[in-house]
C-alpha cells in the first residue's frame, strides 16, 4: 500500500490515551504516535532495542531521555537514538504527536 491515508488507517491503542498507526517497507517503519495523557510527572520505564531510530516531534512538547541524559523537545524537533541505548520520555503538554522511523522495521509492532 503506497499512500496511508489518515482518516482511512486504523489505530492501535497500546496503553490508556495512547495510539499508533504506522507503514513500513522491507527495511523501513514509520509509526505516528499520539499521546492524549499528559503532561506526566514522572518519565516512562526506559527501554532499549536493537532498532535505530529517529523521532521527529509534530505536536506538544517532552522530555526524551538518552540514557540519563534529558533533551527538551517541542514540536520540529527531532533525536537520533542508537541501536540499544536506553531511552524514554515524559510527557509535558496534554497532547503530543511524535513520528518515530525504525531501520530495521519493529516485528514487535505488526499484528501476527
Amino acid at each position: 500500500m503506497p499512500a496511508m491515508l489518515q482518516a482511512e488507517t486504523p489505530r492501535e491503542s497500546f496503553a490508556p490515551g495512547r495510539e499508533r498507526y504506522l507503514t513500513h517497507t522491507n527495511n523501513l517503519m514509520m509509526v505516528v504516535i499520539d499521546f492524549t495523557d499528559g503532561p506526566s510527572t514522572q518519565p516512562d520505564p526506559p527501554h532499549s532495542h536493537p532498532h535505530e531510530q529517529i523521532t521527529y516531534v509534530v505536536e506538544g512538547e517532552v522530555l526524551f531521555f538518552l540514557g540519563d541524559t534529558p533533551h527538551r523537545l517541542q514540536a520540529g524537533d527531532m533525536i537520533t537514538v542508537p541501536s540499544n541505548l536506553p531511552h524514554t520520555i515524559q510527557l509535558l503538554s496534554p497532547k503530543v504527536r511524535l513520528v518515530d522511523t525504525f531501520n530495521p522495521i519493529r516485528q514487535d509492532f505488526l499484528k501476527a
